[in-house]
C-alpha cells in the first residue's frame, strides 16, 4: 500500500479543520478557498479510499476496542475500555480524521469527476463520503454535514450540525446518485493510474458495494415501528439482491507488511493502532470456543486463526477493563493471547470495509424480522460458510461446522442470537459491530457471556443495565464551535441513545 500521507490534502485544505488542532490554524488565510488547480481525479482515488480506511475507520474502530470487547489492554481501566477519563475529557480523534482527511478527499473526488466529466469518480466520491458519514454519525449522532469542507466555497470555521435522521438522508440520496452514475459514461476511467485499489475500476463492483452499504443502513432502522423512516425488511432485501455476491466483492484494502508503520496493518505488533491492542478479550475467545452455545465442546476452527496462542500455550483472552496483574506468579501476560498476529492483526492483514458475509447476515435478520425463516436460516449458513472461506477454513472443516449448525441449532431454534453472534465474529474490527451492540441493547440473551467491562465509571454508569451509547465530540470542537453543537457534558453524550436507538 502506497503511503497514505502522499494523499492527505495541501495545508490549504486542512485550514478547513474546525475540528482540529490549535496547529492548524497557524496560517495566514485560513479562510481561502482550497484549489484543486492541476489535479485529476485518477492520482486522488487512491488517496480517497486510503484516508476513508486507514484514517477514519481505524479511528472508527481504535477507541472502541474494548467497548465490543474484541481487544484488552493489559492496563486496568485503560482508554475507553470501562468508558473512562479518555472518553469523558473528548480526547478521542475519529472526528479530526473525518473532517480533516477523508471528507475533504472526497469531497475533491466528487468535484474533480464533474470538471473532467468523469461520473465514476463522483460516484465514488459520494459513496466513500456516504460511508464516512455512517461511520460518523452512528458514533457521534448530530454531525456537520452541509456545512463540512467544499472546494467550491470557503471554509466554515462554525459549522452547524445536521441531525442523525438527516444524515440518514443523505446518505441514501449519496448512495443512489452514486449507482445511477456508475451507468453513465465516464472520460477517465477509475483504474486508469491504478489508484482504484478496492475493485480495479470495476463499476459494476462498486454499484454491488453501494447497494451493500445502502441494506446496512436500512437494516439500522430495526427500533423504527412508524412514520418515513420505519423499518422495511423489505426494501433491505431489494438492496441486497444487488449487493455483494461472493467473497470475490469484499471491500478491502490490502496492507504489504513492509517497513513502514503505515504499509503495515494498524493493529499489527508494528501497527500505528497496537498499543490499543495488548490482549485480545474474554468475552471474544470464549465465544469462539462455543459459538453455537451448545452443550457439548465445539470450537470454532477460526479460534486458532484469528486469536494468537499464549505463550504458556492455550487461548485465552482478558476480561476488558481489568487489565492483568503484572505478579508474574499470579497473572503473567504470558499467560494470554496477545492482540497481534492473527488473519485481522498480522503486519501484512487487510482491513474490511464490507464483506459479503455481513450482507448475509443482513438479508438473514431482515428475512427473520418479515418471518421468512426458512430465508433467514438459509442466509445465515450462507454467511458462516463465507467467512469460513474468508479466512482459509479448509472446505472439509466448513462441511463439519454446517452439519454442526444444522444439527445443534436447525431452522427450528434458529433466532437472532445465532445471526449476531456469527456477525460479531465475522466483522471483526468492524466498527459496525457497535451500532449492533446497541440495536440488540448489549443483551446477553444475543449475545451470550458478554458482561460490562471491570471498573466501569460508576459516576455515569452507576446501574448495572447502563451501557455506554454514543460518544464525546472532541474537546477543541468544544472549544471553537459550542454554540452549534449538542450537549456535550459526558453524563448526556455517553448515555442517550441514538435517534435509530430510539423506538
Amino acid at each position: 500500500m502506497k503511503n497514505i500521507y502522499n494523499y492527505i490534502l495541501a495545508i490549504s485544505v486542512l485550514m478547513l479543520s474546525f475540528s482540529c488542532s490549535d496547529d492548524y490554524f497557524d496560517v495566514n488565510s485560513s479562510e481561502t478557498q482550497p484549489s484543486t488547480t492541476g489535479l485529476a481525479p485518477q492520482y486522488r482515488i487512491e488517496g480517497a479510499i486510503e484516508n476513508t480506511v486507514a484514517t477514519a475507520q481505524y479511528r472508527g474502530i481504535r477507541e472502541v476496542l474494548g467497548i465490543v470487547q474484541y481487544g484488552s489492554q493489559n492496563t486496568p481501566a485503560y482508554y475507553s475500555e470501562s468508558w473512562n477519563t479518555y472518553l469523558t475529557t473528548g480526547s478521542y480523534y475519529l472526528w479530526q480524521n473525518v473532517y480533516v482527511y477523508a471528507l475533504p478527499n472526497t469531497a475533491d473526488l466528487i468535484y474533480l469527476g464533474e470538471q473532467y466529466n468523469s461520473p465514476h469518480y463522483t460516484a465514488v466520491g459520494k459513496i466513500l463520503r456516504a460511508y464516512i458519514f455512517g461511520m460518523a454519525t452512528d458514533q457521534y449522532g448530530s454531525i456537520v454535514m452541509e456545512d463540512s469542507y467544499d472546494p467550491e466555497r470557503t471554509i466554515i470555521l462554525e459549522p452547524e450540525f445536521s441531525t442523525q435522521e438527516e444524515v440518514y438522508e443523505r446518505i441514501f440520496l449519496l448512495l443512489d446518485e452514486a449507482i445511477a452514475e456508475l451507468d453513465q459514461e465516464s472520460e477517465i476511467g477509475l483504474n486508469d493510474e491504478e489508484g482504484d485499489i478496492l475493485f480495479n475500476g470495476d463499476t459494476e463492483q462498486w454499484k454491488r458495494f453501494a447497494y451493500s452499504i445502502k441494506a446496512r443502513y436500512l437494516n439500522h432502522l430495526t427500533k423504527k415501528s412508524s412514520g418515513e423512516h420505519a423499518y422495511d425488511p423489505q426494501a433491505v432485501i431489494s438492496a441486497i439482491e444487488k449487493g455483494f455476491t461472493s467473497n470475490q466483492d469484499n471491500a478491502l484494502i490490502q496492507y504489504g507488511g513492509g517497513e513502514a508503520s503505515n504499509d503495515n496493518q494498524p493493529f499489527s505488533e508494528d501497527g500505528y493502532g497496537s498499543t490499543r491492542f495488548d490482549f485480545f478479550s474474554e468475552f471474544f475467545v470464549e465465544l469462539l470456543k462455543n459459538p453455537l452455545n451448545i452443550d457439548e465442546e465445539f470450537q470454532d476452527p477460526r479460534l486458532t486463526r484469528i486469536v494468537t496462542e499464549a505463550e504458556n500455550g492455550g487461548y485465552y483472552g482478558v476480561k476488558t477493563g481489568a487489565g492483568i496483574n503484572n505478579d508474574p506468579k499470579l497473572n503473567d501476560a504470558d499467560n494470554y493471547s496477545t492482540g497481534y498476529g492473527g488473519f485481522y492483526t498480522s503486519p501484512d492483514s487487510p482491513t474490511y470495509m464490507m464483506t459479503f458475509s455481513e450482507v448475509k447476515f443482513i438479508e438473514a435478520e431482515a428475512k427473520f424480522r418479515s418471518s421468512d425463516i426458512a430465508g433467514a436460516y438459509a442466509a445465515y449458513k450462507t454467511g458462516v460458510e463465507a467467512d469460513l472461506q474468508k479466512l482459509n477454513i479448509p472446505s472439509e472443516e466448513i462441511s463439519t461446522y454446517i452439519t454442526k449448525i444444522d444439527e445443534e441449532i436447525g431452522q427450528e431454534n434458529f433466532g437472532l442470537t445465532q445471526i449476531f453472534v456469527q456477525k460479531y465474529i465475522a466483522n471483526m474490527l468492524n466498527p459496525e459491530t457497535w451500532v449492533d451492540f446497541r440495536r440488540m441493547d448489549y443483551s446477553s440473551a444475543i449475545y451470550p457471556g458478554l458482561e460490562r467491562p471491570d471498573n466501569v465509571n460508576v459516576s455515569i454508569f452507576p446501574n448495572e443495565d447502563d451501557w455506554i451509547r454514543a460518544m464525546m465530540y472532541e474537546s477543541n470542537e468544544e472549544a471553537r464551535n459550542y454554540k452549534n453543537m449538542p450537549n456535550n457534558n459526558p453524563a448526556i453524550r455517553l448515555t442517550t441513545p441514538l435517534w435509530w436507538d430510539t423506538e
